[in-house]
């Protein structure tokens, strides 16, 4: 495929951190726009997220700051929650592979169907060229000095030593499903049971024979306490999502019952939930999310995280006392998340080359604070400042394609995903191997023919 180079008013250095699928697609298209780039990816190979690995921390609820990290959360069985056809970049399907034996083609694939994809991406667009693995940043900070004033420093180290080394611009994709959040239970400290985060889930091996409670109803919380109920006596789901008197069987398990939050853990082994029940578990798992976390990022408080919020920031990408020359990609959650950090980037390279301006930095701050507002207004907590429900992310899809002059998504991938998402709640169980969706995957593989018809060597991925 070619590469289309513009010509940009300034090509800028930059340092993109992490070579997960948002450090892969910025990097893509900061070259794109001419800017010279460094990947700088703590790991042995691309991927982030969606590399998996049957290591996991010895401390189980990952709250030890001195353990050794495992950035790795995905669980052996894990599949996509959302359909391929919508989840690939807008220019490069995630079309299923000939039945060669060696890859998934299943429209829900598995983890390692999504890490071979991002592979693909990253030998067709060159992008390992520009990574440095094994190399982690240790800390970037405006430069103090006059001669690099407005520009920024990486400290980073690899086993070739240490890097001190000055950059235009800092982009940050390091993801953020390492650093987990945990539920806050009364009594929990004298209870005698093991506690665990989703983080460090692999199997439900260990499981066997135990009564396990699950804290967390969404996707990893769904698919975990499936996952285990198929070995365990009993499996309790706690959704703070479900009305305080629910006690139900969950269709197509006599071992999987769902309550409402827990209310307090005795120093028996008993939990009781707000419902009344009372359940001697062996194990809580916390299927509870993740912190955003960024240890390395220095910028003298222009950027906090405060209750899970990254502020302030204009768009949820640039802080304004900051901008350009400090970015992040793949903050907002509960998206389509590929096309997002592919026009996040591309936004990100404009404004970086100049091709597109920023508002003033009041403006910017101005407009972020009139958001943060609108939310407290609503009441919707400060915490879910970057969950992007309803029709929210293809708003914000869209106008981030408007800046940069790039189509608009597609209308078949908005009602693939609004489609599938209601899927997971209604059948939780079946929704990624049943659907009725196939005039959407008819209009999505039509778009994908029209685009790689310019790409005849291309074309042997729309063959399954």
């Amino acid at each position: 495929m070619a590469h289309s180079n513009r010509d940009p008013t300034t090509s800028r250095h930059v340092a993109v951190i992490g070579a997960g699928a948002a450090g892969l697609v910025t990097a893509r298209e900061l070259r794109r726009e001419g800017h010279s780039v460094v990947v700088l990816e703590r790991g042995s190979q691309i991927g982030g997220v969606w590399t998996y690995t049957s290591q996991v921390e010895p401390d189980p609820l990952s709250l030890d700051p001195t353990r050794p990290v495992v950035h790795s959360s995905v669980y052996k069985s894990l599949r996509t929650n959302i359909p391929r056809e919508c989840m690939g970049f807008t220019d490069f399907p995630f079309a299923a592979r000939p039945h060669d034996g060696s890859r998934d083609p299943r429209r829900h694939p598995g983890h390692s169907e999504v890490l071979a994809y991002l592979r693909d991406f990253a030998k067709e667009f060159d992008v390992e060229e520009m990574i440095r693995f094994e190399t982690e940043v240790v800390r970037a900070e405006p430069a103090a000095d006059e001669e690099n004033r407005g520009k920024w420093r990486v400290e980073s180290r690899s086993s070739d030593g240490a890097a001190d080394e000055i950059y235009d611009a800092v982009v940050v994709c390091n993801g953020h499903y390492t650093e987990p959040r945990h539920a806050h239970i009364a009594g929990i400290d004298s209870w005698p049971g093991k506690q665990i985060h989703s983080h460090n889930y692999r199997v439900p091996d260990p499981f066997k024979d135990q009564i396990v409670i699950v804290i967390g109803s969404s996707a990893s919380g769904v698919d975990i306490s499936r996952d285990i109920a198929k070995v365990a006596k009993e499996v309790h789901v706690s959704s703070k999502s479900t009305s305080p008197d629910t006690y139900e069987m969950l269709p197509g398990y006599d071992n999987l019952w769902l309550h409402p939050v827990i209310e307090t853990a005795r120093k028996d082994g008993s939990v009781v939930f707000q419902n009344g029940k009372t359940v001697y578990a062996d194990t809580i798992m916390h299927c509870t999310g993740y912190k955003y976390y960024f240890p390395f990022l220095d910028t003298k408080g222009e950027v906090t995280v405060d209750d899970n919020r990254v502020e302030p920031l204009y768009k949820h990408v640039f802080p304004p006392a900051l901008a350009p020359g400090l970015s992040f990609i793949g903050l907002p959650w509960q998206i389509t998340p590929f096309p997002m950090f592919e026009l996040q980037s591309k936004w990100v390279a404009a404004v970086l080359s100049g091709r597109v301006s920023l508002p003033s930095q009041d403006e910017m701050m101005e407009d972020t604070k009139a958001f943060y507002n609108k939310l407290e207004t609503s009441g919707i907590p400060k915490r879910y400042t970057h969950l992007m429900p309803d029709d929210s992310q293809f708003e914000y899809d869209n106008w981030l394609a408007d800046q940069c002059d790039y189509p608009r998504i597609e209308k078949w991938r908005e009602e693939m995903f609004y489609i599938g998402f209601k899927r997971i709640y209604a059948q939780s169980a079946t929704y990624r191997d049943n659907w009725d969706d196939d005039h959407l995957i008819v209009e999505a593989y039509d778009d994908f023919v029209k685009f790689m018809s310019s790409y005849p060597e291309l074309l042997p991925l729309l063959k399954t």
